[in-house]
């Protein structure tokens, strides 16, 4: 049975599901599921992400999780841990890279958070020696100093749309019409959760919420509060939800998220301002990628690259620079923001959150 039958026998049983039930479905279904059945990266794949673009960009973060590990007293034994590892390829920028800073692969106890078998068997091959655990969640993480990276994942964690109908709000569901998948909208309720969203919202107005999210940022900063550590989550998305950003990508395009459920990466924006809040620990301001990775000096180590390239090769490494931190591309979309116990200053490229965002 295909995945859009097994969808449409449920719907029939039980009613229309919720967007996030959908996306659950579609993304990770042992037998159908996109993650659970394929390698998505690359030229090949549907979509490319910046450590597929440059090795530049892993060894800005990983010098920047160095970093934050010595200005917190070097811990050893630590979890250095990685949300998403998707092929491996950052994770192997960031073991490459910090090589150079004494002592931190010594004291590092590498774990990643991955649950197809595909891609881990993908990220076997590029971490080969450094014998990464792997664990289906956050949870089996280590109660240890924990330095992790979360680039791209948590767009993958299924949402819930609201759209505003007065002082309650219209679920956005997934229904049938014959054989088809469609969208519909549940009778206007009240809802908790959305109660302060009143204030700065009004009819017609759409806005996500992303639970799965939130209670990992907990998990994490709560770690992290604990046990020291810092977290880099990187993504796109913006402070506040509001808007329709529920898309589908394949073939480096967008595409009907209901016209092929599995065959397609389902995605929303990430609302950070949920998941400053989740948080126990302290939270940075949240920073452009573009901005962050400037303040690293990515420009400076892009430049040394350079010195040593010529023809086809350098016009590729100016344009993953540019692809990286101009706000036309990367720069300005994809966001920022750290975890990092409140005693300690926030990592390097990054600042403290205020009384305002």
């Amino acid at each position: 049975m295909s995945l859009r039958d097994s969808l449409l026998r449920r719907i029939a049983a039980e009613g229309p599901m919720t967007l996030a039930d959908y996306m659950r479905a579609c993304l990770f279904d042992p037998d159908h599921g996109y993650y659970a059945t394929r390698d998505p990266l690359g030229a090949a794949g549907d979509f490319t992400t910046a450590p597929e673009i440059s090795q530049m960009y892993g060894e800005m973060l990983g010098l920047c999780l160095a970093q934050a590990w010595i200005d917190q007293c070097a811990p050893s034994p630590f979890t250095l841990a990685e949300l998403g590892p998707g092929r491996g390829t950052l994770m192997a920028d960031i073991l490459r890279v910090v090589r150079a800073v004494p002592g931190f692969l010594d004291a590092a106890d590498l774990h990643l958070v991955e649950a197809s078998p595909t891609l881990r068997a993908r990220q076997a091959e590029a971490l080969a020696g450094h014998a990464p655990t792997w664990h289906d969640t956050v949870d089996g993480l280590p109660d240890a100093p924990l330095f992790l990276v979360a680039n791209e994942f948590f767009d993958a964690l299924p949402i819930r749309q609201f759209r505003r109908d007065g002082t309650g709000w219209r679920e956005t569901m997934v229904s049938a019409e014959g054989e088809a998948l469609r969208l519909a909208l549940s009778p206007a309720t009240p809802h908790a959760k959305l109660a302060e969203r009143l204030e700065d919202t009004d009819d017609g107005d759409i806005v996500e919420l992303c639970q799965p999210a939130a209670t990992m940022a907990q998990a994490i900063g709560q770690r992290i509060e604990t046990h020291g550590g810092a977290a880099l989550i990187v993504d796109y998305g913006d402070w506040r939800s509001l808007g329709d950003t529920f898309q589908a990508l394949r073939g480096h395009d967008h595409a009907d998220p209901l016209a092929d459920p599995g065959a397609a990466d389902l995605t929303a924006h990430v609302d950070f301002e949920a998941l400053a809040r989740a948080t126990p620990s302290a939270h940075s301001l949240l920073t452009t990628q573009g901005v962050f990775l400037e303040r690293l000096g990515i420009t400076q180590r892009a430049e040394r690259l350079a010195a040593g390239l010529s023809g086809d090769a350098l016009a590729s490494h100016v344009a993953a620079h540019r692809r990286l931190t101009h706000p036309a591309e990367m720069g300005t979309l994809f966001k920022v923001l750290a975890f990092y116990p409140h005693t300690v200053a926030p990592p390097p490229g990054l600042e403290a959150a205020g009384q305002a965002q």
